[in-house]
């Protein structure tokens, strides 16, 4: 384990409006999202990911204005993902302020690009992320927003993006994905046991426990949620915020 593995906020866009889902489905509208990133650069948070959950379902490529605003306003490392079929849609995320790029779908309809991009801009800029659902006693991956299943299990498909040479391989599951009911311990797990690049673990985040179980338990190198960062109580009000370096220090997730 890091001594200081990294916790990020995943903001969800469709058609310029901030969201947050469950189970890839139900939505709730939450405002802006220039101004969520605002209010996360007061947090100090390590970084922030960026996806269009609309863009690959509804054949449309990145949103470059608003990102190239987004990116304006953000004082940490930025990641994007959505929509995302070629080169130079990469080439413009990377010069406008995007130190990541997350394939999703691209993995399985494009590998080919994934391969130019990590031997054009390096491994350490393209990350494989893949969705995950349980099918009977075992995990199927899924694509297009979680639309589309494939007769591929996410350790089959991480081992395939690791061999692309991704430089990281984020884990959801779409089942646990705005629960809040924990991360899916086993599902992570497997990938990191499997896989020599970092993982980053997401789907079902509720709270710091949550953090502390996927990092030390299943060897995830970061913890990324949603609904944490968005909601607070048991109403889920809407509101921007995220844990404190004190309060991340105090449960044993920093150490000193």
């Amino acid at each position: 384990m890091f001594t200081r593995p990294r916790i990020i906020p995943v903001l969800l866009i469709d058609d310029r409006d901030l969201f947050k889902t469950v189970q890839f489905g139900e939505r709730t509208y939450l405002g802006d999202v220039v101004n969520a990133v605002k209010i996360f650069n007061r947090k100090g948070i390590d970084e922030l990911s960026i996806l269009d959950i609309g863009a690959t379902r509804n054949g449309r490529e990145p949103d470059f204005e608003l990102l190239k605003d987004i990116a304006s306003e953000a004082f940490m490392p930025l990641s994007y993902g959505g929509g995302i079929t070629n080169l130079d849609q990469i080439h413009k995320l990377l010069a406008i302020g995007y130190e990541k790029v997350v394939i999703n779908s691209g993995l399985f309809t494009h590998p080919e690009v994934v391969r130019e991009a990590v031997a054009q801009y390096g491994s350490q800029s393209i990350v494989a992320s893949i969705d995950a659902k349980k099918v009977g006693d075992g995990y199927k991956c899924a694509i297009c927003n979680g639309q589309k299943l494939l007769d591929k299990t996410p350790l089959e498909l991480a081992l395939e993006a690791e061999q692309m040479g991704c430089g990281e391989i984020i884990i959801n599951s779409i089942d646990n994905d705005g629960m809040m009911k924990g991360y899916d311990l086993v599902l992570v797990k497997t990938i990191t046991e499997a896989v020599k690049v970092p993982v980053i673990a997401i789907g079902g985040a509720g709270g710091i426990d949550d953090l502390k179980k996927v990092i030390q338990k299943a060897g995830a190198h970061a913890a990324a949620g949603g609904s944490m960062f968005v909601f607070y109580g048991r109403l889920r009000a809407v509101l921007i915020t995220a844990p404190s370096e004190k309060e991340l220090t105090e449960a044993g997730i920093y150490t000193q």
